[in-house]
């Protein structure tokens, strides 16, 4: 993958929680999807997906830094490392926090290829 999940910060507190990516390799952000997810009773990643973000699609360089908050706002882009790496913010405006407890796991999901069929 060429975007990883740094961190969690502030989880549980709407106002300021957010998750951290650092980029790697460049690459177009619009192939990642990030999930909220738990844990089963073997502490392994559970199969529901309980609330998900697309990242629209544009492209990120290595060394550039990504960050989700939960609550809503206005994407932004700012300089970083004296202008030669980029701070992409990103909100998901939601109405309440999504990790709410240390229970909880943020999933990252590269995106290869998909389909999709409009319900009529």
């Amino acid at each position: 993958m060429d975007v990883k999940i740094d961190k969690v910060i502030d989880y549980g507190t709407h106002d300021s929680e957010r998750v951290l990516f650092n980029v790697v390799a460049d690459c177009d952000l619009g192939r990642y999807m990030v999930a909220d997810s738990t844990f089963n009773k073997e502490d392994v990643i559970s199969n529901k997906l309980r609330h998900t973000y697309w990242f629209p699609d544009g492209n990120v360089k290595k060394g550039d830094k990504v960050v989700l908050y939960t609550k809503e706002g206005k994407n932004t882009k700012t300089d970083i490392s004296g202008g030669s790496n980029k701070l992409h913010t990103f909100y998901w405006n939601l109405k309440s926090s999504v990790w709410n407890n240390t229970g909880d796991a943020a999933v990252l999901l590269q995106l290869a290829t998909w389909e999709f069929k409009k319900v009529k």
